[in-house]
């Protein structure tokens, strides 16, 4: 929440305010409604939502500055990556939880900076690949229905390209 909403001061101030998240679920009420806040002062929040998604975006006037992502394939990825900020003043945090109420308020989970440069890099890279998707990336629509987000002119399969990445890790990129 402390990071949502310096983000979203960073907007009100006419600065770029920027929010990337990847999780499986996002159900808690009070952290959709830090966003939808955000959101409304012209924060630009990217979300990758493999499951349970309880937030709506692209409603004019409450969540026109974010955008949901889901990908869904081969793995059963379990990431849990928060990034706040751009550029020098990014940070990121690796996650063991969900933003559900259940892991919010009822259990112990951690969630731990990253602040090794080219891991941040990386980790954001990663996301932002994923968000590109044309082949298993389905974005949700302001009313909850998923829209396939297919392109014959430009395939992007995140997982085929990381598994290819795994295969001769000494090549991969960095993407931004």
């Amino acid at each position: 929440l402390e990071h949502i909403r310096k983000e979203q001061a960073k907007a009100e101030k006419g600065k770029r305010g920027r929010i990337l998240m990847k999780m499986n679920s996002l159900t808690d009420r009070e952290l959709i409604d830090a966003l939808m806040e955000a959101s409304r002062a012209g924060v630009k929040i990217e979300l990758i939502i493999r499951g349970i998604c309880c937030l709506l975006p692209g409603i004019k006037g409450l969540t026109e500055n974010i955008r949901i992502v889901s990908v869904v394939g081969r793995f059963l990825e379990h990431a849990r990556v928060f990034c706040f900020g751009s550029a020098a003043s990014l940070q990121v945090y690796i996650s063991s939880a969900d933003l559900m109420t259940r892991n919010t308020e009822k259990r112990v989970e951690i969630a731990c900076p990253v602040y090794a440069e080219p891991l941040k890099k990386r980790l954001y890279g990663i996301l932002k690949y994923m968000l590109q998707d044309t082949v298993k990336g389905r974005l949700l629509q302001p009313d909850g229905t998923w829209k396939k987000r297919g392109s014959r002119l430009c395939r992007k399969d995140s997982q085929l390209y990381f598994m290819e990445q795994i295969q001769k890790p000494e090549e991969v990129k960095e993407e931004s």
